[in-house]
């Protein structure tokens, strides 16, 4: 999967796929400055504070999009360390591609998740969709190294597919009550691409060269603290 740091230069909804619990947790184990340690064992660490005592516990490309700077390719496998961490990581810090990556990602808040939803309710864990899935973080990092918006775009629809077709309640649940797939199909036939931030909504993140009426950019952090 791909993860992209982003500087705090606007407010992020609560509960809504942008890494919030995340960086709260890590503002407060290390004194709101990342420490001048392997990156790889700052996700470890905070992976651990976030995770202690959850049932379920949150994945670590939360903690490696904050940590990692730049746009991050994160290779996970099931035989090292249980897929819990990432295998690999490929990252790309070259100020020219991060800015044009803000320039052409807008925000769309739309909603956050509801008391009450979980997104695992049903768990279609095909591999082939699974492998898709993986396919689409590749191509995803691709499109960016290449500035490729139409191919950017394209990767995020079919990854908006994969989450459906694996985990139904990420845009379709009980306690939403808003056509999050409706929503969704109105922005992606509009614009090259478009996917939700997390599961249950949270913001649009829309891909286009254009301006998008009412959206909100991000700066990509590029240095390592």
């Amino acid at each position: 999967m791909v993860v992209v740091a982003v500087e705090p230069v606007i407010w992020f909804m609560d509960r809504c796929g942008m890494a919030g619990s995340t960086r709260r947790i890590a503002t407060k184990l290390w004194n709101g400055a990342l420490p001048e340690r392997s990156p790889a064992e700052l996700v470890r660490e905070l992976y651990a504070a976030e995770n202690a005592g959850r049932d379920e516990p949150s994945g670590s490309q939360d903690m490696a999009g904050l940590i990692y700077p730049g746009i991050s390719r994160l290779d996970y496998d099931a035989s090292v360390e249980g897929g819990v961490f990432p295998a690999h990581v490929e990252s790309i810090r070259d100020p020219d591609i991060a800015r044009w990556v803000g320039e052409a990602l807008h925000l769309i808040p739309i909603n956050q998740r509801p008391p009450g939803y979980n997104p695992l309710g049903v768990r279609n864990l095909d591999p082939r969709w699974i492998r898709e899935l993986g396919e689409t973080g590749k191509e995803c990092f691709d499109a960016i190294r290449k500035k490729d918006v139409a191919g950017l775009g394209v990767s995020m629809n079919h990854c908006m597919q994969c989450w459906e077709a694996i985990l139904p309640h990420t845009i379709a649940h009980p306690t939403i009550t808003i056509d999050l797939k409706a929503i969704l199909a109105w922005f992606q036939a509009r614009y090259p691409g478009a996917m939700y931030s997390g599961c249950g909504g949270g913001y649009m993140i829309v891909v286009s060269e254009e301006p998008v009426p009412g959206s909100l950019r991000v700066k990509v952090r590029v240095s390592p603290c």
